[in-house]
């Protein structure tokens, strides 16, 4: 009753944020208040203003609405029923686009199943996936907890010149990686919980798609008025010579011992992240880039910053170098570059990029475009060249990042189930790389604001934190504003620091 009222004085109040207006207007719980807004939806729906523009009924029972204050979106009907289809919504895919963009049409009303066929990434006989996706399984979530593992070793080296004496533990490798795959099964399980309450039906399966409105589900064909295709990236390994022997991110995250020597092949922020990893750990670690220099893209600034610390650190730094093949030897993996030189290592990680993982999902025979890169070709809408087949994410690789994935399954869902039709935008995306330090950025880089402005300026300080001034550890902090000089407005901010991955 009392959120009955409250409705009926502030008619404004709709969609996700009304679980969280209930819980704080009328103090329930959240699970309780979240119940509650469910419940009363569909008063929701008859009060909200259908005020969208000018309605063109589609194939397959949609609307397309031409207001041009508005993103191009289809409004479908699927939500009412008047269908043959299995579903409304089809996701294909458990990881951070599909279970958003699942559970936000379920909870605007559509009736939503998704698929997924790993089992979990507590263990790497599960497929290296799972509800969650790459980044609960094989990605940021366990990249970020042996960021902090790997970081105890200095703080307890750190930790004897504050006074604190016989700080010398030993590591249990094995122990952690058990912890690691208990947390992420964990995950899995809040995952499940999440899409089973908001209403999704979970398939346990493989899907490829048939046609605009099937897909073959382990043999089974399922159908629905509206298909998401969701399944993410996969680690990219070069074709060299003994190649069979390197590993990836993926299996990094289950070795069963922490490697005395490892070489990682790659100069983006995997391979810069597991390299901090691997010698924080205390492991002997080279890092082989191709280029002069790397994290492309970053501020020159940042990556050059970074090459400092990492050589400080210890880390064996390989640029303008390549791998011309492995062999198996009796100590490891005989390592032989292109220049003719050898180095015999315990594990070889390729680190060296991520392709949309479309193999075996059937797109060309549902007539699904790809680019050359096997990436689904979509509109600004995430509609591909099939009207009834949308897809977020890594798959149709536009930022390769959680949160964009996260932002784009909503507004979707948002826009084809909701009536509030609505762009993802991907300006000024704040991005941290957990290396050693961490990089924390956002905005222009110097050199795409001298491109795009006349006047620029850069204020740029490099300091060592006063932690340091008693462990004697030489690391230092950058910080750096970029300023448009015409009328002092910030256009880009990047850090390499402790605080940089939070404070940006």
């Amino acid at each position: 009753p009392r959120a009955q009222k409250m409705i009926r004085v502030n008619t404004k109040v709709a969609g996700p944020a009304l679980s969280l207006v209930l819980a704080s207007a009328t103090m329930l719980s959240p699970a309780r208040a979240f119940q509650t807004s469910a419940a009363l939806r569909p008063m929701f729906q008859r009060m909200r203003s259908t005020n969208v523009g000018k309605r063109q009924t589609l194939r397959g029972g949609g609307y397309k609405f031409d207001d041009p204050g508005t993103a191009r979106g289809v409004f479908h009907t699927a939500m009412k029923g008047n269908h043959d289809y299995d579903y409304d919504y089809l996701c294909i895919g458990g990881g951070s686009g599909g279970v958003r963009s699942s559970r936000i049409a379920a909870t605007h009303g559509a009736k939503v199943a998704l698929v997924e066929c790993a089992s979990g990434g507590d263990r790497k006989e599960g497929g290296f996936g799972g509800l969650g996706g790459t980044c609960v399984n094989v990605g940021c979530v366990p990249k970020k907890l042996m960021t902090y593992g790997a970081h105890f070793a200095h703080d307890m080296h750190d930790a004897e010149h504050y006074g604190w004496e016989n700080a010398n533990p030993t590591l249990n490798w094995k122990r952690f990686i058990e912890n690691k795959n208990k947390e992420i099964l964990r995950l899995n399980g809040i995952y499940k919980n999440m899409l089973t309450n908001a209403g999704v039906e979970l398939i346990d399966g493989y899907a490829k798609l048939v046609d605009a409105h099937t897909v073959d589900i382990d043999g089974k064909k399922v159908t629905a008025e509206t298909i998401l295709v969701a399944v993410g990236g996969w680690p990219m390994m070069p074709k060299v010579e003994g190649g069979e022997l390197a590993i990836t991110s993926n299996e990094a995250f289950f070795l069963d011992e922490r490697p005395e020597r490892v070489i990682i092949v790659g100069g983006g922020y995997i391979a810069i992240e597991f390299a901090g990893i691997f010698s924080g750990y205390g492991s002997k670690t080279t890092q082989i880039i191709r280029g002069d220099l790397w994290l492309r893209g970053f501020d020159q600034d940042v990556r050059e910053h970074l090459v400092t610390e990492y050589t400080n650190q210890g880390v064996d730094l390989k640029f303008n170098t390549n791998i011309a093949k492995m062999e198996k030897v009796a100590g490891g993996i005989k390592v032989t570059y292109e220049d003719g030189s050898t180095q015999e290592a315990d594990v070889v990680m390729y680190a060296t990029g991520r392709a949309p993982r479309t193999k075996n999902l059937d797109c060309e025979a549902a007539g699904v475009k790809l680019d050359a890169a096997g990436a689904i070709i979509v509109d600004e809408g995430f509609q591909t060249s099939v009207p009834s087949i949308y897809a977020v994410g890594d798959v149709i690789n536009r930022i390769q990042l959680t949160p964009i994935a996260l932002a784009e399954g909503h507004s979707l869902a948002d826009t084809l189930f909701g009536g509030k039709p609505r762009k993802t935008d991907y300006s000024d995306v704040p991005t941290a790389v957990f290396s050693s330090p961490p990089i924390g950025t956002v905005g222009l880089t110097e050199e795409e604001a001298r491109v795009k402005h006349k006047n620029v300026h850069i204020y740029r300080s490099t300091f060592r934190g006063m932690k340091h001034t008693l462990t004697g550890r030489q690391e230092k902090t950058l910080m750096k504003l970029i300023v448009n000089a015409d009328d002092d407005k910030i256009l880009g901010i990047h850090m390499v620091g402790d605080a940089a991955g939070g404070g940006i």
